[in-house]
């Protein structure tokens, strides 16, 4: 089962950037598409969240809870702002830098020390990247840190790799499910109070523009709550069972789908060398999962 659900995880997830990059192509906000899928989500999984003895748990879980959906509603916001503008094929291998940050705070917060292999997997995952970022104009360079979309994404991977560490905990004080429930009601708080901090003009023709907009895009909406519910619950599966640093390494074997939907969906070029570099990628994601076993 955990196999199972790190490998749902691995197709969902660059599937899940198709519709966001899809939707704000059409002129949604990113940070209200993100808010939304939140929104969405937490409507869904209500029927089934009232039936939780909510009472019952402690005040680290609620501390840990407000912490998921501090860093994830930010995160996430992140996120889909350099999807909007970036190369699927770019921004998904460059995620595998997540998995550094992750085992980082795991070894501070959680206590959990990577082996030879598990340290020499990363390695190869984040020099595999090279080969991705070296095909674009300013190469494997600090120049990226110009473009907009690769502080985004870093932004979004260094905070979701902290809010990966919280989400841990959560599930350590409850179970995967109720740390989804909270993760998707969090989640919609606080990229709500997120949503004036980074749209200038959020005020009642904002709502209502984006709104008008949201409803001509139902079914990519549709397929976007699907596909994030569907990653999630898999993440919270996978790091019930698995250290978070290297669940965050496996998660890395999307970047290659990334890359081919960056090709299918967008006509993005330079494939055959993102490719490489996404397959010395899978390389080191493989020693971790011989470092897990």
């Amino acid at each position: 089962m955990t196999f199972l659900a790190v490998l749902l995880r691995i197709l969902v997830n660059p599937l899940s950037n198709v519709f966001q990059k899809r939707i704000c192509a059409r002129g949604q906000s990113a940070v209200f598409a993100n808010f939304l899928t939140y929104l969405l989500l937490s409507v869904v999984v209500f029927p089934w969240a009232v039936q939780i003895p909510w009472t019952t748990f402690p005040a680290s879980f609620w501390a840990y809870a407000a912490l998921v959906g501090l860093f994830g509603g930010l995160g996430n916001g992140f996120l889909v702002q350099a999807v909007r503008s970036g190369e699927l094929s770019v921004l998904g291998p460059i995620n595998a830098y997540k998995s550094v940050v992750g085992i980082l705070f795991g070894i501070f917060l959680l206590g959990e020390v990577p082996g030879v292999l598990g340290c020499f997997g990363v390695l190869l995952i984040v020099g595999g990247s090279y080969y991705v970022l070296d095909a674009l104009p300013e190469r494997f360079s600090w120049k990226l840190l110009g473009r907009g979309e690769f502080r985004y994404r870093i932004a979004a991977m260094v905070l979701a790799a902290i809010e990966a560490v919280f989400i841990k905990k959560v599930i350590l004080a409850s179970d995967p499910n109720v740390a989804f429930f909270a993760w998707c009601w969090g989640g919609a708080a606080f990229s709500l109070l997120f949503l004036p901090l980074q749209e200038k003009d959020s005020g009642k023709k904002f709502w209502k523009t984006q709104t008008s907009l949201a409803f001509s895009q139902v079914l990519p909406y549709g397929g976007l709550v699907l596909c994030v519910g569907l990653m999630q619950f898999a993440t919270n599966y996978a790091f019930d069972r698995m250290p978070v640093g290297y669940a965050l390494a496996l998660f890395q074997l999307s970047s290659l789908l990334s890359v081919v939907y960056g090709y299918c969906f967008f006509g993005e070029t330079s494939i055959g060398r993102k490719l490489f570099g996404a397959a010395i990628m899978m390389l080191g994601s493989v020693l971790i999962i011989l470092q897990k076993g």
